[in-house]
């Protein structure tokens, strides 16, 4: 934790759960517990709930008449349609159209955001607009991010916050749990319904512990940060920078991906000028030289990250993230591939350092809940 210059007020938590709080953008962070184990947290957040402590998000306020404009500029959304009350995924280029880090934004009223962003330059990007405009930006670290992930958590939720089960997904509410304020977002990173808790640091114990203990018999058990790496790779979620080519660089030219090779171009608004980054993203589209895409492996055996992807005998990709699934019966991996290779069954091999050579087809991604019905979920 030698990095660290944030702390979560879980930190004791952790700990008793044997965490050595591992640094992850600045914040020491539970990336692993010696109790339990991540196959079961996965399990209990596919088929109950878990509660993992995200705090290590970046949250960013802005708020004046010049708030929506800033956010205009340094993401790919359109916050005209962007309403109080909702949230959007969004990602931010720099000069060249590469990516450097995506978001979520929350309107929380006429001219009030937050901003919450992972490790990459969200928040430089964000101040470089804001600044000599009529907006206040704060980084807010005192508000915390409890995530409580799962087709319980709504069951579990219900009993304390009226209304809970109306809330759509990428909507948030301003209310109290446990008789502390809180805002409750309908999101998470796992492909499953999903609440963000965002609550006062001083509170975030209180509410931690009331979750655990109230929510045990429904099954509900603490998360540490890296099941989310089961999770996302089912459901096709990112992670800056260990999908990116900061992780995995060119051999001829300097890091950097579209959101074309990425997947992300869904994240610029139809017909969005004006964004940074925008004209080289619009140009680039066509030009991809990889694809971020899947692939299905035989067996059981999960390769490590990093583990080249062969085609042919030839090197043609690497294996950025990968996992077996008890409850789905797949083992599955996110990978940068050849443009050719993006597609439905091409024959591959993974040449993993434990187990060898692994045998793999590639495959469109999610492999998980494809159509989305269980993070959408009415009622």
């Amino acid at each position: 934790m030698t990095n660290s210059w944030r702390f979560s007020a879980l930190g004791d938590r952790h700990r008793a759960l044997g965490s050595d709080l591992e640094d992850w953008s600045g914040m020491g962070t539970a990336w692993s517990y010696t109790s339990g184990d991540p196959t079961e947290e996965y399990m209990a957040i596919r088929t109950k709930a878990g509660l993992m402590d995200v705090s290590g998000l970046k949250k960013v306020h802005l708020v004046g008449p010049a708030a929506s404009h800033v956010i205009e500029r340094a993401t790919t959304r359109n916050m005209e349609k962007l309403m109080p009350g909702r949230s959007v995924y969004a990602c931010m280029l720099n000069d060249g159209g590469k990516f450097v880090d995506d978001c979520v934004i929350y309107r929380t009223g006429p001219n009030a955001f937050m901003v919450v962003h992972g490790a990459g330059a969200g928040h430089e990007q964000l101040s470089m607009y804001a600044q000599g405009r009529d907006v206040h930006m704060r980084f807010d670290d005192n508000l915390h991010d409890l995530s409580l992930q799962g087709p319980l958590a709504v069951d579990f939720l219900a009993k304390h916050v009226p209304g809970i089960r109306d809330l759509a997904y990428f909507s948030h509410m301003q209310t109290s749990l446990f008789g502390k304020p809180a805002m409750i977002s309908r999101t998470g990173y796992t492909g499953e319904r999903g609440y963000e808790l965002f609550v006062r640091g001083q509170d975030a114990p209180l509410i931690w512990d009331r979750i655990l203990s109230e929510g045990g018999e429904q099954g509900i058990i603490p998360c540490r940060f890296t099941t989310l790496d089961l999770l996302r790779t089912e459901s096709y979620l990112l992670f800056f920078p260990y999908d990116n080519s900061e992780m995995y660089p060119f051999d001829d030219q300097p890091g950097g991906d579209t959101l074309w090779e990425l997947g992300l171009d869904f994240t610029v608004s139809p017909g969005k000028q004006g964004f940074r980054g925008a004209d080289e993203h619009y140009r680039l589209k066509g030009k991809e030289r990889f694809k971020i895409w899947g692939l299905k492996l035989e067996g059981t055996n999960v390769p490590g990250n990093g583990a080249p992807v062969f085609k042919g005998g030839k090197q043609v990709g690497v294996v950025t993230q990968a996992m077996h699934s008890p409850l789905n019966n797949h083992t599955v991996a996110i990978a940068r591939l050849p443009v050719d290779c993006a597609n439905n069954d091409t024959k591959l091999v993974v040449n993993c350092a434990t187990h060898g050579e692994i045998a793999a087809v590639s495959h469109s991604m999610p492999f998980y809940d494809i159509e989305k019905k269980r993070r959408t979920a009415k009622g």
